[in-house]
Parts: structure tokens; C-alpha cells; sequence
């Protein structure tokens, strides 16, 4: 069963109250969407029905009329000939096609009533079904614009986190290299610390050359 019963449910339907209640609203538009331009599908398909029966009752209308004049030409005919009898006949064949008219022009007025009342409803959905389209509109706009907004936010996230590791790495090179650096000049403190041993000593055997020992 669908969501609406009858095209006056649609008419006086709260779209906003209906959406508040829906698990999905996007997917509950979508289906509002679907129903109302079926619904207008058949108030079209009646209206255009409504519109070719007016037609047709025109045309019999017009027949009638026609009919109606043939049958008072006969009679005038008929009495001009001197026969009563036929002029009689063919005034009451008269009096028939113009109880004829008198029905087809009362049915052309109710279907011209019926025409209007279609094309009423056909206005007054489409102004629904418009208001429907624009708020699923706005619904997808709003669902897009969030996508837009996360993917943002995590591009920008993942531009940060590179940037942190990046920053990160470059420390982790410069505490390797300083340590390095630390271990190079220790090694040349050992050398220099030799070095000047040996220039001690030196000195130390020249002093002892001197006080004679």
C-alpha cells in the first residue's frame, strides 16, 4: 500500500510531520515523489478523458441541432403540401430533438464542471509535487554539502597526520645525527686526550735528562 490513499492525501498532507517521523527521509521523498506523479499520471489521463467526452457531446449536440432544424423544414413542408398528418409527425419529432438538446447541453455543463474540477486538481498537485521535488532537492544539497564537508575534514586530518609524521621523522634525524655527532667527538676527545699523553711524557723524560736521572 502506498503512502497516500486517495488524491486528497495527498493534497492535505504535512510533508515536514511526515518526514519527522521517518526513518529515511531522503528515501520517504523519494517514494511521496513517485506516488504523487502517478496519481497526477491518472488525474491527467481523467481529465483528458472528461475533455474528449465534451468533445464528442458537442458534436452530438450539434447533430441535434441540425436535426432539430430539418424536422421544423419538413413540417412547414409538409403543411405547405397539405399534410397535416406529416406536419404533425415531424413536430413532434421536433419536440423530441429539442428534449434531446436540452439533456446534451445540461451533461455538457456538468462536464465542463468536471473538466475545471480536473484541471484544479492537476494544478493543485503539481504545486505539491513541486514543494516535494524541492525539499528532496534541498535534502540531497544538504547530504552532498556534509560529504563535502567530511571528505574536507579528513583530507585535511590526513594533510595534518602527514605533516606530524613528517615533522616527526625530521626529529628522529636530528636526534640520530646529534647523536652521532656526540659519539665522533668523543672518539676525538680519546685521540686528543693520546695525543697529549705523548707530548706529556715527553716533556717528562726531558726533565729527567736535565736533573741527571
Amino acid at each position: 500500500m502506498g503512502i497516500f490513499s486517495r488524491f486528497k492525501d495527498i493534497v492535505n498532507s504535512n510533508i515536514n510531520a511526515i518526514l519527522d517521523k521517518a526513518e529515511d527521509p531522503e528515501k520517504m521523498l523519494r517514494l511521496m515523489v513517485q506516488e504523487m506523479e502517478d496519481t497526477l499520471i491518472e488525474l491527467k489521463s481523467n481529465c483528458a478523458s472528461l475533455m474528449a467526452e465534451g468533445i464528442r457531446k458537442e458534436k452530438k449536440l450539434d447533430e441535434v441541432k441540425k436535426a432539430y432544424d430539418r424536422w421544423e423544414n419538413r413540417a412547414m413542408l409538409a403543411i405547405s403540401k397539405g399534410r397535416e398528418d406529416l406536419a404533425r409527425e415531424a413536430l413532434v419529432e421536433k419536440k423530441n430533438t429539442e428534449t434531446e438538446a436540452a439533456k446534451i447541453m445540461e451533461e455538457l455543463k456538468d462536464n465542463m464542471a468536471a473538466v475545471e474540477e480536473a484541471k484544479n486538481e492537476i494544478a493543485t498537485l503539481e504545486k505539491k509535487l513541486k514543494e516535494t521535488n524541492d525539499k528532496l532537492r534541498t535534502l540531497k544539497e544538504k547530504k552532498e554539502r556534509a560529504e563535502m564537508e567530511r571528505k574536507a575534514n579528513e583530507a585535511m586530518r590526513k594533510k595534518t597526520q602527514d605533516h606530524f609524521d613528517a615533522m616527526e621523522e625530521k626529529i628522529d634525524r636530528m636526534t640520530s645525527w646529534n647523536d652521532l655527532s656526540r659519539e665522533e667527538k668523543s672518539a676525538e676527545e680519546k685521540f686528543r686526550d693520546l695525543e697529549n699523553s705523548d707530548e706529556i711524557d715527553k716533556e717528562l723524560e726531558e726533565l729527567k735528562k736535565k736533573i741527571g736521572k
